[in-house]
């Protein structure tokens, strides 16, 4: 069955040329949104995507603006507001060493370097300079775990396994 990746979700129309205001969801927009790449349309209740061309790509203040091959007029791209724009997981692209996409982090079990079990990645957050993992601990208390490399020592996301050196504080 075929994984799929949210990108971005139309938010509303733009002009009467058939172009969209996305909000995007991608840390590669360039790539995502490129002329030529093929995202798949899911409108509410949607099992199956329909696949849909960018025709074109700008950016707009804090969106992401797109027009799609044959879609041209207003009226053709109103009934796409609230739909999802998703990517299958063969059009994910490789990273680079120590990158990893969110969906590789969430779900690892995180232990310190002495083999003791501190929990689950539940969520990432990107405040800034680095990511911090959310990671669910013993009896519903959360750790915040900055993705840095005096702390992250190992991440093998094909165990789901991470190893930290927790700095002082950290794990109290």
């Amino acid at each position: 069955m075929e994984k799929w990746f949210n990108v971005g979700k139309i938010v509303n129309t733009h002009g009467i040329k058939g172009e969209v205001r996305v909000i995007s969801r991608t840390d590669f927009p360039e790539e995502r949104y490129k002329v030529g790449s093929i995202l798949y349309l899911f409108v509410s209740g949607d099992t199956e995507g329909k696949p849909v061309t960018v025709a074109s790509h700008r950016t707009h203040k804090t969106f992401d603006l797109l027009t799609f091959d044959g879609f041209v007029t207003l009226s053709q791209v109103e009934p796409l507001k609230g739909a999802l724009l998703k990517v299958k997981e063969s059009q994910l692209g490789e990273l680079e060493e120590g990158e990893y996409y969110f969906h590789e982090i969430i779900g690892c079990t995180v232990q310190t370097i002495e083999g003791e079990e501190v929990g689950l990645v539940k969520e990432i957050l990107t405040p800034g300079a680095n990511d911090v993992w959310v990671v669910g601990g013993k009896a519903g208390k959360d750790y915040y775990i900055p993705y840095i490399e005096s702390v992250v020592k190992k991440v093998d996301v094909n165990e789901k396994v991470i190893v930290i050196e927790p700095m002082e504080g950290l794990l109290s």
